[in-house]
């Protein structure tokens, strides 16, 4: 009895670190440590390029009234996961709203093998929708960023306009930008 207590407690601690997200190098516990005071912060100015190797500045989110920004990265599993269901998801957002990826392990421009792998999983994910190549202000920020996927909603301003999301949860990003356009 006891030991099958273990086996369960052990298979339950297993299956919340695959829920929550994969961790970012260095082994810290599955957090974001991009902190609730962030939530009324705003995203840090940037200058960055695509994958596809277009530049792209926080300009681009006064294209829209919310973009969900998903930090992702080519070694985790539920990233990789839940890329066909953002891609989908891409294709039929409201019309206020737009999705970006940040590849979090793509160490600038220069990281072609990442790049590469990053464009892979897209491809074979159907998930076509603006992915950026982290330069070093931006991998500065995502320092702060202990889990992947990490998902954050952004204004037209560039502020951050509600809590963070840690794990792949879909469904919840959908609620966070209905709640948002009040749909």
């Amino acid at each position: 009895m006891k030991a099958n207590r273990k086996i369960c407690g052990a298979v339950m601690m297993a299956a919340a670190i695959l829920l929550s997200g994969c961790v970012s190098e260095g082994g810290e516990e599955a957090k974001a440590s991009v902190a609730a005071k962030e939530s009324q912060g705003a995203f840090p100015a940037f200058r960055t390029k695509s994958l596809s190797g277009e530049d792209v500045t926080n300009e681009v989110f006064a294209r829209k009234k919310i973009t969900v920004i998903n930090i992702w990265g080519t070694f985790c599993p539920p990233c990789i996961g839940e890329m066909p269901e953002l891609g989908e998801w891409a294709k039929n957002m409201p019309k206020d709203a737009q999705l970006i990826g940040i590849v979090c392990d793509a160490n600038g421009e220069q990281d072609k093998d990442t790049i590469a792998e990053a464009r892979r999983i897209l491809k074979e994910a159907d998930a076509d929708f603006l992915n950026l190549v982290p330069n070093s202000g931006l991998l500065q920020y995502l320092e702060g960023v202990q889990a992947v996927p990490t998902t954050i909603f952004v204004d037209a301003e560039g502020k951050i306009v509600a809590q963070p999301v840690v794990g792949a949860d879909v469904q919840r990003y959908k609620n966070v930008v209905k709640e948002y356009l009040g749909e």
